[in-house]
């Protein structure tokens, strides 16, 4: 694939505007296949409402001694997880799509898995695995939508950021109940 080592005449970008307007945000010079895009970006959208779901379940469920600040971690993740729902979607109708919401087929298009979890170690153990899961879908999402998409993949890659710090905030978090459990 050549690289393009020239600015486009002010002309040319204005003619080029012109054209097909309908397409918003998705220009002539757009070089990803935006169908395949917005079907990655329906399967990110669907794998964070999942973990919403699943850290809210956990908030509501966290008990025991100390469960009150994991129970308060678990809701600022499934915030921040919602909102990357919202950027996902957002991005999707810029591009032409439709975000999928459809309860029916969340879980089967999710990458992550609903898993409720016994114990609270439980369900920091699940939502840990669910954050891996996420890191590296965003990775090869990022990898895969190159330099042919900026935007998407800056979207991403600032999704892949928290996911990332949402993994070491669990593991830290395990850490401490293992060495409570160990004194």
């Amino acid at each position: 694939m050549s690289k393009k080592n020239h600015m486009t005449d002010v002309q040319t970008l204005r003619q080029q505007a012109r054209q097909h307007i309908d397409d918003g945000a998705v220009t002539a010079g757009y070089a990803a296949d935006a169908q395949t895009v917005i079907k990655l970006l329906n399967d990110a959208l669907a794998t964070e409402l999942v973990c919403v779901l699943r850290y809210r379940r956990h908030y509501f469920m966290a008990q025991g001694i100390q469960s009150r600040s994991i129970a308060d971690e678990f809701l600022v993740h499934a915030n921040e997880e919602l909102g990357h729902a919202d950027q996902i979607a957002r991005r999707i109708v810029q591009l032409g799509g439709e975000p999928d919401f459809s309860p029916d087929s969340l879980s089967g298009r999710s990458h992550a898995e609903y898993v409720e979890g016994k114990s609270l170690v439980d369900m920091i153990k699940e939502d840990l695995v669910a954050e891996r899961i996420a890191i590296d879908s965003y990775r090869e999402m990022v990898q895969y939508i190159g330099e042919r998409d900026p935007t998407t993949r800056n979207i991403l890659e600032g999704i892949l950021a928290v996911e990332e710090e949402h993994a070491d905030e669990l593991v830290d978090l395990l850490q401490g109940r293992s060495a409570e459990a160990g004194s």
